[in-house]
């Protein structure tokens, strides 16, 4: 595999080990969900949401916000962990469901700094990965 300047590899699981050939791929991006930082609790509610969307689920309010500000089909996850109120950007894309930022949120508004890195992030992801200019 050829080196990018983007750190892009596929997980295709978090917690469950029975994955379909119909699933998407989970891409990474950036981020990623493991414990600690996470509680168990938490990181066990992202892998039961990343799962749904991985089988084409439709997500929204209140564990998903869409981020037309990042691009169309980009979205938030919402996790409530005790201390922490993680979020997730993520994009889903007809073959796969692509992470771009995993950060703890501590105000109302998502840091234009997340928003910026998502956008760079997906542009070069379809550079690279699709082939798309």
């Amino acid at each position: 595999m050829t080196h990018y300047d983007i750190d892009v590899y596929v997980k295709t699981d978090i917690l469950y080990p029975t994955v379909s050939p119909l699933d998407k791929p989970v891409i990474w991006v950036r981020g990623e969900v493991k414990t600690p930082p996470f509680s168990s609790n938490a990181r066990s509610e992202a892998g039961y949401l990343l799962r749904r969307l991985q089988r084409g689920d439709s997500l929204s309010m209140p564990v998903s916000r869409p981020m037309p500000t990042i691009g169309p089909r980009c979205h938030e996850l919402r996790i409530k962990d005790s201390t922490h109120t993680w979020r997730i950007i993520y994009r889903t894309d007809g073959d796969a469901v692509v992470v771009t930022e995993v950060f703890d949120k501590d105000d109302d508004r998502t840091p234009k700094a997340v928003i910026d890195r998502s956008k760079q992030r997906l542009s070069d992801y379809d550079k690279v990965v699709k082939g798309q200019q």
